[in-house]
């Protein structure tokens, strides 16, 4: 299993980026997918998930209204399954690095309840 983010760069404040993360080598198309962020020197923060069939969404406070979280079961046969997420009205405070994941069945702003995860990609948010 493998997830592959890439999205982040260079913004200036008031700007937008998307990210995008692809998970390989099974079929996701069931599982929550997440993204989360961790700033220098802290801990991971849940920035938001969403559920197999994409009905289900859940942000962090921080985030809502400006960020819109949306997935693409590609292909069932090729298991792959895509999650975006776009960032707009982007803040100096949104600066971290972001991490895609793939958890289980059920909804959870834990870093815990995610068994795979991806790289990571650094979003700067300029003032």
């Amino acid at each position: 299993v493998q997830l592959q983010a890439s999205g982040g760069g260079l913004v200036q404040a008031g700007g937008s980026l998307r990210l995008s993360c692809t998970a390989s080598g099974r079929t996701f198309s069931w599982q929550y997918m997440a993204w989360f962020r961790r700033f220098p020197g802290t801990e991971q923060e849940f920035v938001a998930s969403i559920s197999g069939s994409g009905k289900s969404t859940t942000f962090a406070d921080s985030v809502k209204g400006r960020f819109t979280i949306s997935r693409d079961n590609v292909s069932r046969d090729n298991a792959n399954n895509t999650v975006l997420l776009q960032m707009n009205t982007l803040k100096p405070e949104d600066t971290a690095v972001y991490y895609c994941a793939v958890g289980g069945s059920y909804a959870s702003d834990a870093p815990s309840a995610y068994k795979y995860w991806g790289q990571g990609t650094l979003v700067t948010v300029s003032s």
